[in-house]
């Protein structure tokens, strides 16, 4: 398919913004200053301001002569990459291929877009039309290069290059639409060649040994002849897909409609590749420019569009179409390999199960909370703390056996606490311990038990461990970190809670 690039110039960008927050700048020149060297110079102005003489890089004291009503404000630090960023998601709703083209434009690659709109003319005008109803100047234009599509959005008069025709429509063009140095574009002015059309065709030895190489490659790049490529905002994923609307989707119940359209639809392509996704985003593109996201999350790779379904349902109610919603995506930003397991006839199978008990965490955890439940594995330590790891999957096995013949609480801080004891025994546990403000006398106890250090690792005291239980019957892990001693350099800790 012949690639075909979109791009948007936006003359007044920042101008435009100002003039969106107070609508009284509209009808009156107005300019951004900002300090450059001990004076205040014109960072950006608007089209009225422009129209009278004022330039950007121009002194405030010189603007105001040409202009004495002109407007002042003060201009604010990085609104352009914020500006530009937020236009080139908003733009995600044409083309998932978006990109930023400093200072003032966007460039899109919309191969094999435009005729969802009807045509590449119909595409334009959309584009043009929803921007211009947003408050922005804009210029727009379509090729088969980026570089023919930028000279054309700045300098040429056609909004449409037909495919094949950046020749003829680079021609009548100046210099600096090849996007080469001021420098160069002058020094060709000067000599006499005021449009492409003048050059493009000289020898290229000539052109190198005058003008220098960067010249020859933009022109190639306008041309088609060299490559040239977008670094987009969003970098598409592999598993996307994109239902556009016809009209704009109010209600819950079309939202739920094109869910499941293109959940059948990602499902059956990871099916194809024996992939399951494990995480994945439902975006709404909204009239208003606005994006609406819901993400979930699942235990083990699922490719299950009933399932799937289910876990995006419970969050539906959270989007707010407002106007409407005018674009939905669905992403499998992670994705692992599903392999269909072979049942067994003769021996009960723990495939089934399994599954099930996934898709039940899955439907839990969406009720309850992303990163309330965990799985853990037991790990080649000795000290507790350090003596499990969370666990990536279902599918994840042990690398060892878990220790199962001494007792573990049901609960371990993850760091231990310090606390205050009184009327400590040596080789006993203390008869009463304080921990966060409340008293708790010791009624039973359990222990010692000696955990030490890897051989390797010495960073560290020894710990005797002791089970305990308070006169109210909970019970508790304590332990001592050192030996007992004159100095008392030992301390008590508590570490963790029994059920």
């Amino acid at each position: 398919m012949k690639k075909r690039f979109v791009s948007i110039w936006f003359p007044h960008l920042k101008a435009n913004r100002f003039a969106r927050k107070r609508p009284e700048l509209k009808s009156v020149p107005f300019i951004l200053a900002a300090p450059d060297h001990g004076r205040m110079v014109v960072a950006a102005a608007n089209a009225a301001a422009e129209k009278e003489g004022v330039a950007t890089g121009m002194s405030v004291a010189d603007a105001r002569t040409i202009i004495g009503s002109l407007e002042v404000i003060d201009d604010e630090p990085g609104l352009v990459n914020k500006l530009l960023n937020a236009l080139a998601e908003w733009c995600i709703r044409f083309t998932p291929v978006v990109a930023i083209d400093e200072p003032a434009g966007l460039l899109l690659d919309v191969t094999g877009c435009a005729h969802l709109w009807g045509g590449e003319k119909q595409y334009l005008t959309d584009i043009h039309k929803r921007l211009t109803n947003f408050g922005y100047d804009i210029r727009i234009a379509i090729a088969d290069t980026i570089g023919t599509a930028w000279a054309t959005a700045r300098f040429g008069p056609a909004a449409v290059i037909a495919p094949g025709k950046q020749s003829e429509a680079l021609q009548p063009l100046p210099p600096a639409a090849l996007r080469i140095e001021p420098a160069i574009a002058e020094r060709l002015e000067k000599l006499g060649l005021r449009n492409i059309g003048s050059f493009m065709n000289m020898p290229r030895p000539s052109l190198r040994r005058r003008f220098g190489s960067q010249i020859l490659l933009q022109l190639d790049r306008a041309l088609g002849h060299a490559e040239e490529w977008l670094q987009p905002v969003q970098p598409p994923e592999p598993f996307e897909e994109r239902l556009p609307c016809m009209e704009p989707i109010l209600t819950a119940k079309g939202i739920e409609i094109a869910l499941t359209r293109l959940l059948d639809q990602l499902c059956k392509r990871l099916q194809q590749e024996q992939k399951g996704l494990r995480a994945a985003s439902f975006k709404c593109y909204r009239m208003d420019g606005k994006i609406e996201c819901i993400s979930i999350g699942t235990h083990r790779a699922a490719a299950n569009t009933q399932h799937l379904f289910k876990l995006f349902e419970l969050k539906i109610e959270t989007i707010e179409p407002a106007l409407g919603i005018e674009l939905f995506t669905l992403t499998a930003s992670k994705t692992e390999d599903l392999f269909t397991v072979q049942e067994k006839i003769w021996e009960n199978s723990d495939a089934v199960t399994d599954t099930a008990l996934a898709e039940l965490l899955d439907r839990m955890e969406g009720k309850i909370g992303t990163g309330h439940i965990h799985r853990f594995l037991p790990a080649e330590h000795y000290w507790p703390e350090r003596s499990f790891k969370s666990a990536l999957s279902m599918e994840e096995k042990p690398a060892e056996a878990a220790m199962t013949d001494r007792p573990r609480p049901l609960y371990i801080l993850p760091r231990p606490e310090a606390v205050e004891v009184t009327a400590p025994i040596p080789d006993y546990p203390p008869m009463m311990f304080r921990y966060k403000g409340v008293r708790h006398k010791i009624i039973k106890a359990d222990g010692p038990e000696r955990i030490e250090q890897e051989w390797w690792l010495r960073d560290g005291k020894h710990r005797d461990y002791y089970a305990v239980e308070d006169e109210e019957g909970k019970r508790y892990w304590l332990f001592r970190a050192g030996h007992y001693d004159a100095e008392k350099t030992y301390q008590w800790f508590i570490h963790g809670f029994f059920a």
